[in-house]
This record gives structure tokens, sequence and C-alpha cells, in this order.
């Protein structure tokens, strides 16, 4: 819609002052195109530049509905075509020299055209477009239709061209791939037809690829069932499985770079790994052509990867990234590389003119060089291109004649303004970023991403030179702007800086000072008007916090260079009491405002709504913010972030947009009153503007299209233009003075351009005394900015300014140092109640507090970061923990034997599921119901074949006891049953039997059954295990019991002997490996002080608690003393009991006395008898202790016995678990292949289906080609009847004149002019190596138009014969240019009939391929099923086998090996290994053998069918012996247009039904009509016949009275004449019995005979 107003507005102001074009700067970025022999082109922006070569001379076509796409030329019809880029792009057709749009092609792409190309012959035109079509279209421009079109989705184009020599074929290149599409075109019909180009491998090797829907090389595999394609095992089954490959089949290949066609209608190829490809057209074949390398190799340029080529004779010019053209000349397969030219830059493209005399050279900067051919050849530069994109441009001034660009690369150009020629350029090698022209001298100033700003010397615009250079910051230059007058240059920075530069080169460019203001300036607009001394300057900036922007206004005085030191401050700041700074902010965000030219207005472009507003500024001064409110607004038709900018004199206000139009307003109604689409939204709109001083010229450049226009006026005059004019003059004049003496002194060479006096202050190094530290070093190489050099200039002052006081302070700082020194000395020295933390001593507590912020901050990082590695790891464990032990029902443990090595696990088992449960039941359930039908089923068989009831009786109670027996036996023995589950008490009587899995529901049923089995016998295992496990429980404890009494004997023995204590290992209790012990942790426990103080509380109280408790204990104490501290003595301390000796034993045996002689003696005894009961007792203990070690040592042995046994059941439970889960691995491997075959099957079953609908489509075209080449075939025969019928009716026509001047006519009539063919000059016909290309409709027009000019020469008077009237003569010229006529149209009729005769031909090749396809798919299939069914009938059983045991004929054991020797074991190994090999070569032998006898009982059973069959055959002869050949079969038979007969017989019928049906309708209506009157007629006649029925009653009454008179008078009479009729009737009947029967006879001797004569007329086929 904004398009639309656009369009009314322009033609609203279309007839006042408008804008146009006069010239455009832009550069290829798309590849460059010749227009005829001399004139090239290429899109820039929005516009088509166009160049001759001969003169530079430039001509512009602009697209007016945006930037231009691609563009394609037509050199023989000198046409250009180029599309836009807009929503529903349309393609233009577009004449050259006149640039008259011829046509307009409209498509139903949606976003863009990527590649167009015109065919070399014909006018036909090529467009490709993106996603999300991806179409290819093939038109005919001259009439503005789509002749065909296909739709490749996802396929990216590169390159698109027509092939020189045949306009039916078509190349399009990608880095992935080649497509040659051919156009096939039957009369007024195109189609397209694409094949692909099999590229070879990367190192140019070919890969044989297989056939992925019908393999032929996969293996076959007699046990395991048939081998499927990859695609049927992965369970595709649509159109991916056509193209898919695994992982592991697929190969890296050639990436095509660019293509290029000969005049054989072969391709060349150039690849990205420097590979050359010759591509055959016809058969698509590929050669890689081989490299000959003549001379030693070229250094760094040894693979060369074409980017363009371009074909001549003999090879083929390629260029690479190296900035070399190479000439590449082929021979067979082989090329050799020779070096044709250098180009400074890598080439992008190369393309030959069409005369071949000349070679066009593109680099990748947008270069465009011609080299011409000849004795001399040329090289020269037609086109050199700017460095990047336009960064910047202005006007030198007073803009009249040159205007300056920029790039971002530091490219300065100086361009003419009248032909936009380019004057001079110079490279500053910088990054460049904005560029102003000043208008008081000749200088230009350019700001850098550096933060400098260089000013150069435009005086000689030929050659301009840098002549000074300012370092303001690090921060890039964002804004340059001079003011009005050019006193001041304004340099604005990214960190809101805003540097004032004296712009007067005879002050050296001195930096006056800088004004802080807000970050991303967006906008610096001034004003400098002629009658005031003060430059107001106002800058805007966004202010994102309040959603506003912020306006900054301050004013400079004229005379601020001379003050400039009293108006900033010692840094260089100016101060804002000086500049008197204002700050405004407005309610809407802005992105570009201006001030007036009276400073009392300003005016703004809002960025988030589309509007213009402007706003008063106060007149009274304010202090703060003071907002703004618009006093204006305006809706703007321009969308996108705009910008505003003034003309000159300040009347004009110019707006910009990303919308790419220019507007011009004025500045008091802001109304626009002229506009401008000099680019498009699609490049991003207008990045700047800028008008010349008198307002002439306008520089407009794109933002993102690297398109510079120079705009002029048309109709411009008036009050306009004498409102500008006149101030240019004013402002002229006022500024020639200043300009003449500003010029001469850049005519002055200074010293100050020395680089040296650039980094002067660099140099500077600050030693102040021996305490002051060195506060700046810089390096004396490196250059600083101004505003750090006027920084160190201030610190430097201020240093010299406070250095006493600064020498005081350290003072006081080391003495306080000293002191707090000695406190920490003191500190060290006090207890530690008293001592100080050593932060106490922290003099900067404000550092303290930052480094312990610090450290906190750092500890709950690490703290952070631990606790989530800690949750993580936890997270991981518990996910371990709850899969691998809380979700198991069994856990997994294990059970040790006592003494040996023995070690039994149970099974770990997961709870079953409810769905599992659920499917285990129904699968029960289903059985037993099939098991209770199978019992039904044999009762009811036995019931019908019951004689009497008593036999019934007992065959019941007989079959009852069988079936008990069959219950009981129903499971089958372990040899067919495959397992040994029935050892372990499972029930298996459910299992299907292995030789009756067919179904698919019965191997998942079976599958589920055996998983039930497995279960069941790892539940009986795990029972068991948990029987042992407490067996081993009860052993552990009852051996505790005895070894605590085994414990006490050793004690009482005082042995030291060791007791054996068996216990549970983390293995048989894994439970306890989830739990850690304390004892388990090495590293010492952290325990936080409230903990520890606890814990001490804790046990302070526990001892005062047990203190308290205990109290005085006297009666203990006295039963220690006196017996021990025991009341009785026990029989297990006579161990311990000692017999106190007599105290007279210490004295010697002669001082005894005879009372302690007797005394001794008595203590003998009691010794005696004590160790008497010493010595019982401890071999009672003795005893007891190796009863009890041999009770324990039994009982484990026991355990360890059973445990045993266990171990071995473990050992049959795997087994019998492993075979079952070996069966479901074979019922899940069957099952797997039946999907395999089902998927496949699908597969061929859409495949099949694809193909027959396009078998379909074949026939469809078949049928519709011929229906046409049988029209085309009648229009061409009576064409050419007419020419004929012209030739024949010559003589008939002028038989009215003599027969010598007929003659003499009828000979001019066969004459026919000669066409002179247009000489092709020796020069050229050895250059163009294409020669002389196919003709096309336009040169058959005009060989045409060539022949009728020259009839018109043999039309003459002159040529007319002697004696010939006038009128016969132009009779007889038009008669002959008729039949000219006429047999042109015979040869065009003729040439049509070829090609559609051609395509009728490929339609049926076409239809004959599908039909082998889908033949093919019928035999794979075939094959498919066979397989099924042999898969579906060969199962794979599993059977128990006694391994190990070997029968021999005479069994004798040797026990005699004196005669043995000793055998390697590897012997053994080898010779079994053999005896393996022969045993699986006779299991295959016996697999084959099976095969043979199978195959031979197939055979039979095919050759009982085939004898079947002939039997069926026999009788279907028989059968059509006998079979009655009526005419219309032999109509059929005879008849060779059958079908159309029926089709006229049916027409005929219909006609016949249709006057049937109306003759039909008429009798319907007829008899409703005829119906009406009689029912008018039966009411009539039911009146009538009601009045005769009452007369009825009457005359019967009359005729019962006669009738009784008649029978009472004749009764006799009348008896004898019925008796008489009667008789007479049946010797009537009798007589025409006979006759019938006599008919009859004839009858059937004639149709005897009829049927005799016609079998004569049939062919007697002998009976077979």
């Amino acid at each position: 819609m904004a398009q639309g107003r656009e369009r009314d507005e322009v033609h609203n102001v279309a007839l006042g002052p408008s804008l146009s074009v006069r010239w455009v700067q832009g550069f290829p970025k798309q590849n460059v195109h010749f227009v005829n022999d001399s004139t090239i082109c290429y899109p820039s922006g929005n516009f088509v530049i166009f160049i001759n070569i001969e003169t530079k001379k430039r001509t512009v076509l602009q697209c007016m509905n945006g930037i231009v796409g691609v563009v394609a030329t037509n050199i023989p019809y000198e046409v250009v075509a180029f599309s836009d880029r807009r929503l529903r792009p349309l393609i233009y057709i577009y004449n050259f020299p006149g640039l008259t749009r011829r046509t307009k092609l409209k498509g139903n792409v949606l976003l863009d055209y990527t590649l167009l190309s015109f065919s070399y012959c014909g006018t036909y035109l090529a467009s490709y477009s993106s996603l999300p079509e991806f179409e290819l279209a093939l038109w005919n421009w001259e009439s503005g239709v789509i002749l065909c079109r296909k739709s490749q989705p996802g396929i990216d184009v590169s390159q698109m061209t027509f092939n020189p020599m045949n306009w039916h074929q078509l190349c399009l290149s990608s880095p992935s791939a080649v497509t040659v599409w051919t156009i096939e075109r039957s009369n007024q019909e195109h189609y397209l037809k694409a094949k692909s180009v099999k590229l070879p491998l990367e190192d140019g090797s070919f890969f044989n690829e297989t056939d992925v829907v019908f393999p032929q090389s996969l293996p076959k595999d007699p046990i395991y069932g048939p081998v499927l394609p990859v695609s049927a095992i992965a369970g595709l089954v649509g159109e991916e499985a056509e193209t898919f490959r695994p992982k592991d089949d697929l190969y890296a290949l050639l990436h095509p770079t660019m293509h290029c066609w000969t005049p054989t209608s072969d391709l060349y190829i150039g690849c990205e790994e420097g590979h050359l490809l010759m591509v055959n057209g016809e058969n698509l074949k590929v050669t890689v052509l081989n490299k000959i390398e003549d001379g030693p190799p070229r250094v760094e340029r040894n693979l060369i990867s074409p980017v363009t080529m371009a074909y001549q004779k003999g090879g083929v010019l390629a260029s690479g990234i190296d900035g070399f053209v190479y000439s590449l000349l082929i021979k067979d397969a082989d090329y050799k590389v020779e070096d044709f030219l250098e180009v400074e830059r890598p080439v992008e493209h190369l393309m030959f003119s069409p005369s071949y005399r000349m070679l066009l050279i593109q680099t990748d900067k947008g270069s465009v060089f011609i080299y011409t051919f000849g004795e001399e050849p040329t090289f020269e530069k037609v086109l050199e291109a700017c460095d990047g994109k336009f960064q910047a441009t202005d006007f030198i001034t007073p803009g009249n004649e040159y205007c300056m660009t920029l790039t971002q690369s530091g490219e300065v150009c100086v361009w003419g303004i009248e032909d936009g020629a380019c004057v001079s350029r110079i490279y500053l090698n910088i990054q460049a970023t904005v560029l102003a022209c000043s208008p008081s001298s000749l200088s230009a100033a350019v700001g850098t991403e550096d933060g400098l700003v260089h000013f150069l010397d435009v005086r000689d615009v030929e050659s301009p030179h840098e002549v000074h250079k300012a370092f303001l910051s690090e921060s890039p230059v964002q804004h340059l702007l001079y003011d009005q007058r050019g006193m001041y240059v304004f340099v604005g920075t990214s960190e809101g800086h805003i540097f004032v530069i004296n712009a007067k080169p005879s002050s050296s460019f001195e930096i006056l000072g800088f004004i802080e203001m807000g970050k991303d300036i967006l906008q610096i607009s001034t004003v400098s008007p002629l009658e005031t001394d003060i430059v107001e300057v106002m800058v805007l900036s966004p202010f994102p916090e309040t959603r506003r922007s912020r306006l900054e206004i301050f004013s400079l005085p004229k005379i601020l260079p001379e003050v400039s030191a009293s108006f900033a401050d010692e840094r260089g700041r100016l101060r804002d009491e000086f500049i008197h700074k204002f700050v405004y902010e407005t309610e809407h965000t802005l992105s570009s405002a201006v001030l007036n030219l009276q400073s009392n207005r300003i005016y703004g472009f809002c960025n988030q709504v589309p509007y213009i507003c402007s706003y008063l500024l106060p007149k009274k001064e304010h202090s703060g913010v003071y907002i703004l409110k618009p006093y204006q607004k305006l809706q703007s038709k321009q969308y996108g972030p705009g910008m505003l900018s003034l003309s000159p004199h300040g009347l004009w206000l110019i707006t910009i947009a990303k919308c790419g139009i220019l507007c011009i307003r004025d500045i008091h109604t802001l109304e626009t009153f002229t506009r401008c689409r000099s680019h498009s939204h699609q490049g991003l709109g207008i990045q700047s503007v800028r008008i010349s001083m008198d307002g002439q010229s306008i520089l407009v450049n794109g933002r993102d299209d690297s398109t510079l226009v120079n705009l002029r006026w048309r109709r411009f005059g008036g009050v306009l233009a004498n409102d500008i004019l006149e101030y240019s003059q004013q402002l002229t004049t006022y500024l020639k003075t200043i300009m003449d003496e500003e010029n001469d002194y850049l005519s002055i060479p200074r010293e100050s351009l020395d680089l040296e006096s650039q980094s002067e202050h660099a140099n500077m190094q600050l030693t102040i005394d021996s305490s002051q530290e060195e506060l700046v070093k810089v390096d004396h190489t490196e250059e600083i900015p101004w505003i750090q050099q006027k920084s160190q200039e201030a610190i430097k002052k201020e240093v010299k300014l406070f250095s006493n006081k600064r020498r005081e302070i350290k003072r006081g700082i080391k003495a306080l140092a000293k002191t707090v020194l000695d406190m920490m000395e003191e500190n060290e020295a006090v207890d530690d109640i008293a001592k100080l933390e050593q932060q106490e001593f922290g003099l900067d507590l404000e550092e303290l507090e930052r480094l312990h912020n610090e450290n906190e901050q750092e500890v709950a990082k690490i703290r952070r970061d631990v606790e989530m590695q800690n949750l993580a790891k936890r997270y991981l464990a518990e996910i371990i923990k709850e899969e691998c032990w809380n979700s198991m029902a069994v856990k997994g443990r294990a059970l040790k034997c006592f003494h040996i090595p023995y070690v039994v696990e149970n099974f770990p088992m997961k709870e079953r599921t409810d769905e599992e449960l659920k499917e285990l039941k129904r699968v029960v359930q289903q059985k037993k119901i099939e098991t209770e039908c199978l019992k039904l089923r044999k009762e009811v068989v036995e019931v019908q074949s019951a004689i009497t009831l008593v036999k019934k009786h007992h065959e019941e109670e007989d079959e009852e006891e069988e079936e008990d027996g069959t219950v009981k036996d129903t499971s089958l023995p372990n040899y067919m049953l495959g397992s040994l589950s029935t050892d372990f008490r499972v029930h298996t009587s459910l299992l299907s039997s292995q030789l009756e899995l067919h179904s698919r529901e019965e191997k998942i049923n079976q599958i589920i059954l055996l998983k039930d089995i497995i279960y069941k016998v790892k539940t009986a295992f795990n029972s068991e295990f948990d029987a042992a496990y407490k067996q081993k429980e009860i052993e552990i404890a009852r051996v505790k019991e005895k070894n605590v009494r085994i414990k006490e004997i050793i004690l009482d023995l005082e042995l030291e002997e060791s007791v054996w204590q068996p216990e549970f290992e983390d293995c048989e209790k894994p439970e306890r490996t989830l739990v850690v012990e304390n004892s388990e942790i090495s590293a010492p426990r952290h325990i936080k002080p409230w903990q520890k103080a606890k814990a001490e509380l804790l046990v302070t109280r526990e001892m005062e608690r047990l203190l308290l408790t205990r109290g005085p204990d006297l009666r203990r104490r006295a039963l220690m003393d006196m017996m021990g501290g025991v009341l009785e003595v026990k029989k297990e301390d006579i161990l311990r009991m000692v017999i106190p000796q007599p105290a007279f034993m210490v004295k010697p045996d002669a001082l005894w006395s005879e009372e302690e002689r007797k005394h001794f003696k008595e203590y003998e005894k009691k010794v005696k008898e004590l160790n008497e009961e010493r010595d019982k007792y401890r071999k009672s203990l003795e005893t007891e202790m190796k009863k009890l070690q041999n009770s324990i040592q039994e009982s484990t042995q026991n355990f360890d016995k059973h445990l045993k046994r266990l171990f071995e059941r473990r050992v049959k439970a795997e087994m019998v678990v492993n075979q079952e889960e070996l069966k479901i691995n074979n019922l899940v491997f069957s099952l797997l292949l039946d999907e395999e075959i089902s998927s496949r099957e699908t597969f061929l079953n859409n495949y099949l289906a694809r193909k027959q609908e396009e078998k379909n489509q074949t026939s469809e075209a078949i049928r519709k080609s011929r229906e046409d080449l049988d029209m085309y075939k009648e229009h061409y025969d009576n064409l050419l009847a007419e020419d004929k019928v012209l030739d024949r009716s010559f003589k008939k026509e002028f038989s009215e004149i003599p027969s010598h001047q007929v003659d003499i006519l009828y000979k001019l009539f066969k004459r026919r002019p000669r066409i002179h063919k247009h000489k092709v000059h020796a020069e050229t016909t050895s250059l163009v190596p294409f020669g002389e290309r196919p003709g096309s409709g336009k040169l058959n027009k005009d060989a045409f138009a060539q022949l009728m000019k020259a009839m018109d020469d043999l039309d003459s008077i002159n040529n007319m014969p002697e004696g010939l009237d006038t009128s016969v003569w132009e009779h007889f010229c038009m008669t002959r240019r008729a039949k000219v006529e006429n047999e042109q149209k015979v040869k065009q009729k003729a040439a049509g009939l070829i090609e559609m005769v051609a395509f009728l031909r490929r339609r049926t090749e076409d239809d004959e391929r599908v039909q082998h396809e889908i033949e093919k798919v019928f035999h794979e299939l075939i094959l498919l099923q066979e397989d099924k069914a042999k898969f579906q009938l060969n199962l794979t059983i599993q059977i128990l086998l006694k391994q190990g045991q070997v029968e021999l004929e005479n069994f004798q054991l040797m026990l005699d090996y004196s005669d043995a020797i000793l055998i390697n074991k590897v012997i053994i190994e080898d010779l079994n290994s053999v005896i393996r090999a022969q045993g699986q070569k006779k299991v295959a032998s016996m697999m084959e053998s099976k095969e043979v006898h199978k195959g031979i009982f197939q055979i039979e059973w095919e050759h009982k069918k085939m004898e079947m069959e002939m039997e069926d055959l026999n009788q279907k002869a028989w059968d059509i012996q006998m079979l009655f050949f009526s005419r219309d079969r032999q109509k059929y038979l005879s008849e060779p247009n059958y079908e159309t007969l029926i089709a006229i017989q049916i027409g005929i019928m219909e006609q016949t039904i249709d006057v049937l049906d109306k003759t039909h309708k008429k009798n319907v209506e007829n008899c409703k009509k005829l119906l009406k009157k009689l029912r008018r007629f039966s009411n009539q006649k039911d009146i009538a016949n009601y009045t005769l029925s009452c007369n009825l009653r009457e005359e019967l009454v009359a005729v019962s009275e006669r009738k009784d008179i008649c029978n009472a008078m004749g009764s006799k009479l009348t008896c004898e004449k019925i008796a008489k009729e009667r008789y007479e009737n049946m010797m009537r009947q009798q007589k025409l019995t006979k006759i019938s029967k006599e008919q009859a006879e004839q009858i059937s001797i004639l149709q005897a005979e009829v049927e005799r004569l016609r079998m004569k007329t049939f062919p007697a086929l002998v009976q077979m």
C-alpha cells in the first residue's frame, strides 16, 4: 500500500519540479554481460548500467519497483532482461539502445529469481527461482507466456546456460550436482526432462553404484532366510527408499564450480578439487581429463580450482583465486595448462564478446578489464571499482564541479559532477567511517575507526594528498561535520565526546576542546548564519531509560580560537557556562533532528511512529531539562528509520528513510513538493544525502547496495530556484576571500605534517623526587591521543602544584605504618584472650571490607559449585540406585561356601509390569480356549461316529481317560521342546510346537510364553537360593553360639588358638555397599564449633550421672577382699584355684615342728587332689572343644555340599534361560525378517503403483501426441495438396493466352530468386568457435523477408515477357508469390512434422521403459513371494543333543599306555578344526540335498500341474473349435478400425435412442391424452351400463319365462344337436394333431440341413 501511495504522490507532483538521474556510480556484484559487441551492462542497486567500451559513455536504466535482481542479455535481439526483488517479482524485457520496455513477464514465483538465461537462437528465456518454489521455467519472452515449468524443491543452482548449438539443451549446475535438461517440443507443447550427470569421487575415480531398488548382487543365505536390500531392513516403503543409502555407502563427490558448452554439444566442468571433466552431451558420460605437465611445476600454483571458464577454439580459458587466467589446451582426454594473462586480483567471471575479438575479465572487487585479440593484443581497464561500498560522500566547494566519496577501506575518490567520471583516487589504508568537505577551503576531513581525523588537500583534484592528521581519542569517529561558514569541524566519537577543531588550514587545524555528551550520538546539526558571530550546534542522542530522545544545544563564538584557553579547562573540556549549553527532551524517540537557520525550531523524524514533527524552542533561558512538545506534526509516507537534513539556504527539509525514497519538503508546511526513488528497502534504503551549495545537484548514497546516485532538477525555476541561488551567491561571495587565504596556507609546507611532532607529548616522562613514584610511562614510539595528552598535562601541573603536600602526606603514611608494625609485634606477645586478629590492624577499612566481600563471594561460589557437583553426583547415584537396586523385586546377591571356592549368585529380577501381566493373561486364556476347542471338536467327531448309546458311553469313559493322559503328556519331550525347563517343574503344555509356528501372532504368543517360562525358572531357582541363604544365616548363628563356648574354653585352658568365625561378605549382603560407615571414611571429619561444644557438654553430663548413680559400694569392696568377688566357687574356677602355703614353709625343713610337718602333709594331699581335679577338668574341656569344632566343621561342610548342588542347579538354570532366550532370539529374528519382507513387499507395491500411474501418463501422452500428429499431418497434407493444386492449375488459369507465352510463364513460375547469404569475414570465422548456429525464428523471418524482397525484383516489369499484357503479368506475379508463400509454409510444416514424429518416438520409448520397469517389479514381487513362502515353511527349530559322546564299535578299556606317545595340543585342535569344517561341509551338502529333494518334489508337482493345464488347454481348444463364430466376431477380426466402427455404431445407436426417446415421450403424451378421452368415455359408458343393467333385469325375467316354455316344448331335439356338434369337434382336432406332427418332422430335417450347411462355412479345428 505504501508503494501505491508513493506512485499516487509521484503522479500528483509530476507537474511541478522533479528530480531525474544524472548518473549512477556502482560496481558489479553480479556477472557483467555483453549487450552487443561494444557495450556491456551490469546491475547496481535500482539501476542497470550500460557502458560503451569504446567511448566509455554510460547509460542508465532504472527499475521502478525496487532493486534489480538478476540480469541476462540476448545479443541477436539486443534485449536486456532483469527481475526486480519484491514480493511476487516480475521479469522485464527492454530493448537496447532505445531502453524501451518490450514486455513484462509475470509468473508464480513468490520471492525471487536467482538465474536468467536467454537461448542463443529463438525467443526462449529460462528462469530459476529460489525458495519456496525452486522452479525452472521456460518462457517465450516475445509473447510473454510460460511454455513449461518444473519444480525441484530444495535444490539451489549457481549457473544456468543454454547449449549454443541446440536450444533444446539446458545445463544447470550447483556445488553438488550437474543436471542437463532437455526441452522437447511437439507443435506448441513444450516439455522439460531432466537427467543428472554422475560425478566422480573426490580423487577422480568412479564409483560403481548398485541399483537400490533392484539389487542384483545380494548374497543368498539358505539358513537364515532371504537377504533383503538395506531400504527394506530400514523399514522404508515410500519414495525415500529409492534413494536411501547407509552412511557407510556415501562417498564425497567432486564439487563443480563452473561449466561451459562446446560446439560438439559437450560440457566442460571445472571442479573445486582441481579436476576438469568432459561430459558427452548425448549420453552424459563423464571423462576425467588428464593434466599434462610439460615443464617444472609452478610454485604455489599447482592446483587450479576454476572459478570461471570460457570456451575458445582448442580448449578453454579458466581462472581461479590466484589472479591468473590460464589457457587449457585440450586434446582428446588430456589437457595442458599455459599462462594466458595475469590480473591484479582474483578473477570471478570471463566472457567473450559476440565476435570473440574481446575477452571480458571481471575481478572479485568488481573491476572490469577488456583483453582485445589481434596482432598486438591490448589489455584495457574499462571499469575500476572502488574497494568496498561507499561509506560517505560530499561536494567539493562550491559543489558544481566535483564531489568526493569514501569507502570503508580508506579509498577516497574524486568524481566529476557532470559525467560521473573518476578524476582521481587516493588510498589512505585506514578503517574510514565519515567524510566531510570544508566550505572555507579546498580541503576535506576523513574520520577513522581509530579515532584519527585526516585532512586532505583537494586544490588539485587530480592529485589529492594528505596534509595533516589529528589523533583525538581511541574511540571511533562516528560523525564529522563543518558548519555552514567552515569555521569549525565538529567530530563526534562513540564515547559521546564532540571535539571542536578549527577548520582553517592557517591554524594548522588546531583542536580547540571537547564537549561531553551522551553515548551513541545520532546526529549533529549546526547553524552558522552569515549575519551573526556565533555557531549554534545541536546534538541528538538517545535516552533509553525514559524512552525519549535528548537534544543538547550549545553555541560557539567566532572568536573561540583566540580565547580557547579561557573557554576550556586544563583537560581540554569546554566549560558549559561559556558555551551556553541547554538540554531538551522530546516525548517520542527521534531517529534524526535538525535545527533551522533561525535557531528557534527543531525538526525531528520520529523513530517508532511515522511522523515528522517540529518543536519550538523556548525564548527564555532555563536550567535543567526542558521537555519539548510537538508544535507541528505531519504523517510521513516513508517507512523505516529516517534522516533529516536542511538545504544550504534552510528552506528545504530533505528526508530519507529505509524505504529508499528521497523527499524534499517545504520547511514551513512540511509538505512534499518533489520526491525520487533512488534506492529501495531491499538495499536497506538511503544512507546519506548531500546537496550542493546552489542546490542543482543532489548526491544520494545507498546503505547496502553500493550505489551512488547523482540527481538533477527538471522543470526547476521560479521562487524555489531564486531563493537558493541567491543564498548561494551570498555565501560564495562571503567565502571567496577566506578560501583564497586558506588555500594559500594549504600550499605552504608545514612541519606539522611530520609524525614526530604528533608524538612530542608521547616522550613525556614524569619524575618528581625519590619519594614520588613514576605516574606516566609511555613508549617513545607510541602516538598518544590529544585527549590523553591534555589529561597528562593536567596531571603534570597538579603534581607540580601539590608536590610539597604529597611529600608531607607520604612521610605521615610511613610513620603511621611504622606505628602499626610496632603494635602488631606487641600484639604477638600478649595472651590469646587479649590478642587481636590480623585484620584489626588494617587501616584501609574499605579495602578490607572489599577483600572480605570478595573472599566471601569466592567461597560462596566454590561452595555453590561443590554443592552442584555433589547434587549432580547424588542425582546420578540415585538414578543408578533406582534402576539397579530399588526397581529390583529380587535383589542381586551371592552365596559363598565356608571351605571351598564356590560362589552361587541368584537371578536379579524386576517386577513384571501390568501390561506384561495383562498380555500374558490374554495369551494364556487364548491357549486354554484353543485347547478346549480342540477337545470339543474331538468329542463332536466321536459322537457322530458312535453307533449305540452303550458303546458311546464306554467310548466317552475311555476318551476321558485318554484325555486325562493326553493332558498330562501334552508337554513335548525335551529334545523337541528345545530346553530343560521341565526340570524346574515349569508347566510347558501351553507352548506351541516349534513345527507349528507359522503366523506372526503365534510367534508373538510363543515369545510371551517363553518369557514367562524364563521368569518362572528364575523364580524357582531364587526360591531355592533364598532357602540356602536362610540356612547359611542359621549356620552362622550356630557357629557363633558354639564359638562363645570355645572362646571360654580357650580362655580357661589359656591356649593361644584363634577361633574361626564366619561372616557374610559384601557380595552376600550388597545392601551394605549403599551405607557408608564411619570407619570407611579416611578423611578427618569436619566438626563445627557448636557441634564440638555440644559433644563436650554431653560427655560432662554423662560423667556426672555415672558418679551420682554409683555412690558408696561397701558390700562390693568386702566381697572382693574376702571371697574374690564371688559367693560360690564354680567348677570353671578350679583351674584358677590356688591352695595357700602355710606360713612355716618359709623356714627350713629342719626347724619344722611335728605339728607343722603334719600340716605340710595335709597341704601336699590337697595340692595333689587339686591337680588331679584340674587334669580331669582340662581333659573334659579339651574334649568338649574338639566336639564343638567337629560339629562346626561337619555342619559347614554339609552346607558346602548343599551349596555345591545349588551351584550345579544354578548352572542348569542358566542353561535353561539361555536356551529359552535363544529360542526367543530366533523367533524375534524371524519376526524382523517377516517385517523386512512385508516392508519390501509394500515398497514394491507402492513402486508399482507409481510406475502404473507413470504408465498411464505416458500412455496419455502417446495418445495425445498421436492425435496432435494426425491433426498436424492432416493440415500438412492439405497444405501440400494446395501446393500441388497451385502447380497443376497454373495452365488453366492462363489458358486464354497463347501456349508459347504459357510455357514462358511456367518457366518463370518455377524460377526462384537466389538469396545471397551474408559473408562472414574469415577473421571472424577463425575466432568464433561455434560457427554458424542453427536457425531461429528471427533468422527464419529475416530469410523470408529477404526472399520476399528478392521476389519484388523478379516481379519487376522489366522481367515481363514481350507481348504480354500488364494485367496478365500482375496476375502471374500474384500467383507466383502465393506459390512461394505456400512453399515456405510447407517447409515449416515439414520441419514441425519431423519434430512431432521424434517427440512421439521419445514418448513411445518412455512408455516402453516404464512398461519394462513394471514387468521387472512384477518379477521381483513373484520372487519375493516365493522367498516369503519358503521362509514361512522352513522353520528354525531348537533340538537338544548330547555332545562329546563317541560310540565305539569294540569298546575296550586300555590301561597300558607303554606304547602311547604325547601329541601336541595344537595338532588336536587343528584336527578338530578340520573335523568341524568337514562337518559344516556335510551340513551344507545335507542342506543342498534337502533342497534338491525339495526341488524334485516341486518339479513333480509342477509336472502334474502342467499336465492338468494341458488338459485344460485341450478342453479350451475344443471349446474354441466348437465355438459359435458370429458375424460380429468375424468383423472384429477383419476390420482394422474396429473401435472406430464400434464408436460410429454407438453414435448411431445413441442417435436412435434419442429419436426413440423423443418418440416415446410423444407416444406417452398421446397416450395420456387418449387416456383422458377414454376416462370421459368410460364415465359415459358407466352411465349407459347402469341404464342397461336396469333394462337387463327386465329382459332376464322375460328370457327365463321363454326358456321354461322352450324346455317344455323341445328338450330332446336340443340334446341331439349338442352331441352332433361335439363329435364334429373331436374329428377336427384329430386331423389338426396329425398335421402338426408331420410339420414338426419336416422342421427337424430342415434344421439339420441348415446346421450342416453352416458348418461348411467355418474352418475345421482338429481336436487335440
